[in-house]
């Protein structure tokens, strides 16, 4: 990939200068201070890390062949060319925000036809869910490695087990979701069909069943809790970053 390619975009820049601003809040006295701090820092950070999935698949895609993502600014790792104000903003934070799920919600458009071959295409879509994989390696190793004050790391361990409940959801083989487009150039004719016709309407039946029963959704956060645990993540200062986050649920 030639340098000059990738140019973090001014938006993203303040996305990250918002996540900071949010760290730096939990640091100081106060319910009101740690709250704010808090949600702030995961939906800021949550929206830098929608970029970096996002970018993640541009960035393979434009490795394997397709050089239109870089035309379409998809490797300017800037929001706006990621995201739909309903698909993309709206449903993933009512997700987030009632019902603890983290939904990417951004897209970019893979001319399919220009990559090299299958592998590529499975690699592209595998690109977005590791990356958000790696995001939550990199969050915790920062909680064990530095200890930070107990509110910064309770928010810092939230959003790295969002990395995480991301990942195990992405991965999901799915029509619509990424573990989906990683298998269908593999499957027959017929599958991916099937695939096609499925995926505007299956995510929203996954996201139902997780929200409406009770058994499914436990055994879902039950998984992404253990993969959470075993890459080195505190459930403990999780738990307390989402009471933090989701705070109403707690008055």
């Amino acid at each position: 990939m030639k340098r000059s390619a990738v140019r973090p975009s001014p938006l993203f820049l303040g996305l990250l200068a918002a996540t900071v601003a949010g760290a730096a809040l939990t640091l100081l006295e106060g319910d009101v201070a740690i709250i704010s701090g808090t949600i702030l820092f995961v939906l800021a950070g949550w929206a830098v890390t929608l970029c970096l999935h996002e970018f993640g698949h541009a960035a393979v895609a434009y490795k394997g062949g397709d050089f239109s993502v870089r035309d379409k600014g998809y490797l300017t790792l800037d929001i706006r060319r990621y995201t739909d104000p309903v698909l993309s903003i709206v449903l993933p934070l009512v997700l987030l925000v009632f019902g603890g799920i983290p939904l990417p919600g951004g897209a970019v458009w893979i001319n399919h036809h220009a990559l090299r071959n299958k592998k590529v295409e499975s690699l592209v879509s595998l690109a977005g869910p590791f990356a958000n994989l790696l995001i939550g390696v990199l969050l915790a190793l920062v909680v064990t490695l530095f200890s930070p004050p107990l509110a910064l790391a309770a928010a810092i361990s939230y959003l790295a087990l969002l990395q995480v409940i991301a990942f195990v959801l992405n991965i999901l083989p799915i029509p619509g979701l990424d573990g989906w487009g990683a298998i269908e150039p593999f499957l027959p004719y017929e599958a991916q069909r099937f695939g096609a016709k499925a995926r505007p309407w299956a995510p929203l039946i996954l996201f139902a069943v997780l929200i409406g029963f009770t058994e499914v959704n436990l055994l879902f956060f039950q998984a992404a809790g253990a993969v959470f645990e075993a890459i080195g993540g505190d459930l403990s200062d999780a738990g307390s970053g989402a009471a933090a986050f989701m705070f109403w649920r707690y008055l």
